[in-house]
């Protein structure tokens, strides 16, 4: 049996076009939330990521001061190998942090580093 890990995002890993070049496949994910955090955008400049999402502005999450902010996203069940793969795919203003969401599951997200 495959180990799978939980990886939740708001951003560029819910595109398609995004999940088959960093994990050669499309996603299946389930809708949640993640708990204590708000949401900005950052302007992508690594020409790789830029190819890979289309996108110069990109999503990006802070912790906030009020545990009840919430930032809508996607729960994906992936392997540990994908989940490197998202690291590669992640510019280094990201990083990578175990976090809780409203369905009282945990799961890995990129924050700002």
């Amino acid at each position: 049996m495959t180990e799978h890990v939980r990886l939740f995002s708001y951003g560029t890993l819910q595109l398609e076009q995004v999940q088959w070049e960093t994990f050669g496949r499309k996603l299946e994910g389930t809708g949640d939330a993640l708990l204590g955090f708000k949401q900005t955008l950052l302007e992508i400049t690594d020409p790789e990521v830029l190819k890979i999402s289309g996108e110069r502005f990109h999503p990006i999450v802070v912790a906030s001061s009020d545990p009840t902010d919430t930032v809508a996203g996607t729960v994906f069940w992936i392997t540990p190998e994908e989940l490197r793969a998202a690291d590669r795919y992640e510019v280094a203003d990201y990083q990578r942090v175990e976090a809780g969401l409203v369905s009282g599951r945990r799961a890995w997200v990129y924050v700002r580093a």
